[in-house]
């Protein structure tokens, strides 16, 4: 059965490389009508999809997110108006655990995981990562790296205290965030509602473990 948002993704990866060549309000709202036709409504239905389908999966409820194409370019020094990118996320339980989606002109990823550990989840994440967590946690990561989930380097360039360097878990306790990518091959790229439920059962044991660890 063809994916029925197959068209997403080149239409919104045309789109964006035409943006990123006339970033300007000019050009955009010339083109807003595309943009609502071709990214913005097939995005929110694919949105709504993806978080029915987890919500009946997980009995708790999904809470879906389209990123604005507006860039804050207040205290930014490139002052152009839009973002080059389409940014999707599903966040999917109470830790703050999401699973995501983004498209740019070179590039089409899913991941998930946490962007930033609140205050309160970082005692938690280290206190956890120290005990019986920590080994479970390694494991996981290796697993979704072979699996094609990379994740991103560690926040600290130091172990904190009151752990010693040589903790066999130290990468893991440096991070203030925990987020894994991967980059979507052309098959999943033709089928993103199945592409976006397969990352999501993948990256499910990592959530499980993150809220487990950071609703102590």
């Amino acid at each position: 059965m063809t994916d029925p948002f197959a068209q997403l993704i080149p239409d919104a990866r045309a789109f964006l490389t035409e943006l990123s060549q006339n970033n300007s309000r000019d050009w955009f709202t010339a083109h807003k009508d595309r943009y609502e036709a071709q990214l913005k409504s097939p995005a929110l239905l694919l949105l709504d999809e993806v978080a029915q389908a987890i919500t009946k999966r997980t009995g708790v409820q999904a809470v879906p997110r389209l990123f604005r194409p507006q860039r804050d370019i207040r205290f930014s020094k490139d002052k152009t108006p839009y973002k080059t990118h389409l940014h999707m996320m599903w966040t999917v339980n109470g830790a703050g655990c999401a699973l995501f989606f983004g498209i740019d002109p070179g590039s089409c990823t899913t991941g998930g995981g946490i962007m930033n550990f609140t205050k309160p989840q970082i005692p938690l994440w280290r206190e956890a990562v120290d005990g019986e967590t920590g080994d479970e946690a390694a494991a996981l990561v290796d697993i979704l790296a072979l699996k094609g989930f990379a994740t991103n380097e560690p926040e600290l360039k130091r172990v904190p205290a009151p752990y010693g360097k040589a903790h066999p878990h130290g990468h893991l306790l440096q991070r203030k965030s925990l987020t894994f990518w991967h980059e979507m091959n052309p098959r999943e790229r033709a089928a993103p509602m199945a592409a976006l439920m397969s990352a999501y059962l993948t990256l499910e044991p990592m959530f499980t473990l993150l809220q487990e660890a950071l609703e102590a």
